[in-house]
């Protein structure tokens, strides 16, 4: 492989902010695994968010990559799996594994697609010093012949319709807005652009916690909601606080630990438990030699959480502590208080070039 960007390549990222910034290049926010693909000819190299390879997990990638991207050029977008009008990143996450046979099976039975939402290089030129907007320019007339499952993210310069977006393209799983100067050059490792993420609360059991890296500190609050049948679900976690506040934590909730045996996630050391409850410490290929132990909490405490959105029964991302509720009982935690978002079909979003 020889291009004038050559990989692995880190992708440019965004820093969050509360509101839509004026006078950017906007386009939806996609809930998938970030990918920077490089072809040059017959080779396909696809690098992830930290340039670790990709390339063997998505097969039908790399021959739609063949069958639609220019002969040499470097690509940023995003590997999703659309299931059922919408994103599923479930689905996705099962595409990483180390048995190719089932890689190829699962290509076959969830196959994935790239939304294009960048170009790095063309032929024999580089693109990182260009300005959005040329960028955006070259990668619009490069897919202007792409099909499915290539597709060339929408964009737009009207802060109106971006609004609009970010309401109405969370029904098809995806993840927000993302904004862009309009003369921004591209900046690999670095947090140039702006993303503006949806945010809402729920109140959640507090039913244990996991000791932080660094010592005998609460590292992360495990959450709980009670489904209809009354079981008591594990939903996610909280986990952004200061050392300080760490340590407050640990006395804070010692009055609270029982004996594991008589918690209502007991079972979550039994992988086959697992299949029908959602349980702290589920087996996971992405946890490799992770301890997952954690100390069990009499499921009274509640807390108000910050969220952005769901995947599936639990919440799709670490969730931001925001306070006690001492007003509220654990038995009132359930799902019924989460928002439902209105469905919106994912084919009104992913259009080929």
């Amino acid at each position: 492989m020889d291009l004038p960007v050559m990989p692995p390549v880190k992708p440019m990222l965004a820093k969050s902010v509360k509101r839509i910034p004026p006078g950017m290049q906007y386009e939806a926010k996609w809930d998938g695994f970030r990918a920077i693909v490089h072809r040059d000819g017959d080779e396909v190299v696809i690098g992830s968010r930290t340039g670790k390879p990709l390339t063997r997990y998505f097969p039908e990638v790399v021959a739609a990559v063949l069958e639609n991207l220019p002969a040499r050029c470097v690509i940023d977008g995003e590997i999703v799996v659309p299931w059922e009008g919408r994103l599923d990143f479930d689905r996705l996450s099962e595409r990483i594994h180390p048995a190719d046979s089932r890689v190829r099976m699962l290509a076959g039975e969830t196959p994935a697609g790239l939304v294009a939402f960048d170009i790095l290089a063309l032929d024999d030129a580089s693109l990182l010093g260009a300005p959005q907007t040329e960028r955006r320019a070259v990668l619009e007339g490069a897919l202007a012949g792409a099909s499915a499952p290539v597709y060339l993210a929408p964009a737009t310069t009207d802060q109106a319709l971006a609004q609009d977006w970010f309401e109405r393209y969370e029904g098809a799983g995806l993840d927000g807005v993302v904004a862009k100067p309009l003369d921004l050059p591209y900046r690999p490792d670095t947090r140039a652009m702006y993303k503006i993420k949806h945010e809402r609360t729920a109140d959640c059991v507090v039913a244990g916690y996991r000791f932080h890296k660094s010592g005998p500190v609460v590292g992360s609050l495990l959450l709980g909601l009670y489904d209809t049948g009354g079981a008591l679900q594990h939903v996610g976690v909280c986990a952004a606080f200061t050392m300080k506040r760490r340590a407050e934590l640990l006395e804070e909730l010692d009055p609270l630990r029982i004996d594991p045996a008589g918690h209502p996630w007991s079972a979550w050391a039994d992988a086959t438990a697992h299949e029908g409850s959602r349980l702290p410490g589920a087996p996971s290929r992405w946890s490799g030699k992770k301890d997952l132990s954690w100390v069990a909490l009499s499921p009274e405490r509640v807390c108000e959480v910050a969220y952005d959105h769901m995947e599936g029964d639990r919440f799709r991302h670490t969730t931001q502590f925001r306070r006690w509720r001492p007003d509220r009982t654990a038995t009132g935690c359930t799902y019924a208080q989460l928002e439902e978002v209105v469905r919106y079909d994912l084919s009104e979003v992913l259009r080929p070039g």
